[in-house]
């Protein structure tokens, strides 16, 4: 029997994608705003408005804060993987008005009081996240008519909730972490956005390029 620690949700993502060190990997371009993980497809910034301040929750290599950023919006992103921070702030470090922190995402919006025209997670703490938790934090940081908008996976027909995710992440580990997202339907998500006090909420399916493979669900909603 292995005598390894279990392993915690942020080595989970520290080990996603391993950080091996200033120059061991490209910087991405960071020339659009992603929403969907597939190069080029699907829109971009455009969604988003015009805000002056930005929450980005889970940005992993930091693609569209660094792109956010270039476009004058200054940008806190928050991740509770320190190698995705330490990458993050090693690949942008030359872009103003832009913050990485290392943190989880609910406890960085108890602690930290500001408010932001904009918060948004593609593909990040808001699937990997409570909403019930999450939102309410949400809520009360983003400033008047802020707007909250997030991305992930199209859930499969049924599969709602929280969703098991396993995986062994650690090479030589045999203590393996389960990993919940939590995907709804654009109903759900919007049911559940109401009953957090947003309004005007708006899904979007966007098709996958492949039509055998998943899309993307974009939900924005803005605050009351």
């Amino acid at each position: 029997m292995s005598s390894a620690a279990p392993l915690t949700a942020a080595e989970y993502w520290d080990k996603y994608k391993p950080y091996r060190g200033e120059g061991s990997q490209p910087r991405p371009a960071a020339d659009r705003f992603d929403w969907t993980g597939i190069a080029g497809h699907g829109p971009g910034a455009e969604l988003l408005g015009t805000p002056a301040t930005a929450l980005d929750l889970g940005p992993a290599e930091g693609e569209n804060a660094a792109f956010l950023a270039r476009q004058g919006v200054k940008v806190t992103a928050v991740d509770f993987s320190a190698f995705q921070v330490a990458r993050a702030r090693t690949f942008w470090a030359d872009v103003p008005g832009l913050e990485f922190v290392h943190a989880e995402a609910t406890a960085f919006l108890n602690d930290d009081l500001r408010q932001w025209d904009l918060i948004y997670s593609t593909w990040g703490a808001a699937w990997f996240t409570d909403p019930e938790h999450l939102f309410p934090l949400v809520a009360k940081r983003l400033a008047p008519g802020g707007l909250f908008a997030f991305s992930h996976r199209e859930p499969i027909a049924g599969q709602y909730g929280a969703q098991k995710m396993g995986g062994k992440w650690l090479e030589g580990r045999e203590t393996e972490l389960t990993v919940y997202r939590w995907q709804y339907s654009s109903t759900q998500w919007a049911d559940t956005l109401k009953r957090h006090g947003f309004a005007d909420i708006d899904a979007q399916l966007l098709p996958h390029p492949d039509p055998g493979s998943l899309g993307t669900l974009l939900i924005r909603a803005w605050s009351a």
